[in-house]
């Protein structure tokens, strides 16, 4: 495993989160300003996963084919842009406010190929053993940009108004590219895909016909649908819960959950993967997720709510290093940036259905889409058990013209 690779990919996916960090807890303000309602305020928030699902195929494969490096510059280059027009639609008032506002989401959802191209650097970088560990490290990077870059994004916002965040995602995004540009070498081997990228659907087709991948990629949905649930409903419960948590204490507590699941991705995952290999770690993280998302709605006092969170954290830290993993090592070598970009599509797609899913429940019962969602984690985590199995290398490059 090269060590300093890995070190700038991560620092590469850290910087680029903060960013994605700040402006996110701010979209619905934004778009409140500008006469957004209901459906509305959703559709601006799921457009940059619905761009994503669209596209981060695309740049996996088009990053097999002309390598990682100008793939993740593009990206980073065009958040920055992306994000700079976040910070001008504050300028606005009305509709046109709430259109380039969406124009900046959609833009960002475009080329926000970090993540799928991320993970494709890594398994060029790491050796089959050490695969999970590697994915671990964004994990890791994912949760401390979730506790930086909201923090940064309430200061900026109450230092210099709500042009501001905008402004700052924008310049360290910039930094990012600028880093990159120096720092960020290229992980593919020269020559090993020069074909032209495929269709959307004939990649998603092509990817899910991979034996277990498909399989991989079904359980990774379902994780993401169930992270997106919760996520989008615990601010709604606890601030009507007994325990009355206002903003702040909220953004405390995920906090907290994103400081566990950063400390067992980044510490504890390759420990976890030697001593139970990473199918049963799918399976067990699962099945973690499930009995939290059951304990959180019955949380009454704050110690069980912290240990129902912590095991939440846990578990959905745990899950995804090594589900990206052997969604790798199952890919043939040439096609492991594509297989990739496909499993963050339908991550994409989880974080598109899943608010509309968590919140048509909620409406009904509070506890009801922690209930539904953990018996969705704990069907995942059966059918993981019984259908997933440890890989040790990852499969031969495709044949030519096939």
């Amino acid at each position: 495993m090269k060590k300093p690779s890995l070190l700038i990919i991560f620092l590469t996916v850290f910087i680029d989160l903060i960013g994605f960090g700040i402006v996110l807890p701010l979209l619905p303000r934004y778009a409140e300003r500008f006469g957004a309602h209901g459906f509305e305020i959703g559709a601006v928030i799921s457009s940059f996963s619905l761009m994503q699902f669209f596209f981060s195929p695309w740049w996996g494969r088009l990053s097999d084919r002309i390598g990682r490096r100008p793939v993740l510059l593009i990206s980073n280059g065009a958040s920055a842009l992306s994000y700079a027009l976040f910070a001008v639609a504050a300028m606005f008032q009305g509709e046109t406010g709430l259109i380039v506002l969406l124009i900046s989401r959609v833009a960002g959802g475009i080329c926000g190929a970090n993540l799928s191209v991320a993970s494709a650097y890594i398994a060029d970088v790491t050796t089959a053993e050490n695969r999970s560990k590697g994915m671990g490290m964004i994990g890791m990077a994912f949760g401390l940009g979730f506790i930086l870059g909201p923090a940064i994004g309430a200061f900026a916002a109450g230092k210099w108004g709500l042009q501001a965040p905008g402004w700052v995602a924008a310049a360290i995004c910039a930094g990012n590219f600028i880093l990159g540009c120096f720092i960020l070498v290229e992980s593919r081997v020269p020559g090993m895909s020069n074909a032209a990228p495929r269709p959307k659907f004939a990649q998603w087709k092509h990817t899910l016909q991979q034996p277990h991948v498909g399989l991989l990629i079904a359980v990774f949905f379902l994780a993401t649908f169930c992270f997106t649930c919760f996520e989008t409903t615990l601010p709604l419960l606890l601030a009507s819960s007994g325990l009355h948590f206002d903003e702040t204490g909220i953004g405390w507590l995920f906090a907290y959950c994103g400081l566990m699941a950063a400390f067992v991705q980044g510490g504890s995952i390759g420990r976890l993967v030697k001593k139970f290999g990473e199918a049963k770690l799918i399976w067990m993280s699962l099945v973690v997720v499930a009995a939290s998302l059951a304990l959180i709605p019955l949380a009454a006092k704050l110690g069980s709510l912290l240990v129902a969170l912590g095991l939440f954290a846990i578990g959905s830290g745990i899950n995804r290093a090594p589900t990206m993993g052997l969604i790798s090592k199952n890919s043939p070598v040439d096609e492991q940036g594509a297989s990739l970009g496909v499993a963050q599509s339908f991550g994409s797609l989880a974080r598109i259905l899943g608010p509309l899913f968590a919140t048509t429940l909620y409406a009904q019962s509070p506890k009801l889409p922690y209930f539904i969602c953990g018996g969705i984690a704990l069907a995942a985590g059966v059918i993981a058990m019984g259908r997933i199995h440890d890989v040790t290398s990852a499969r031969p490059a495709t044949p030519p013209n096939s």
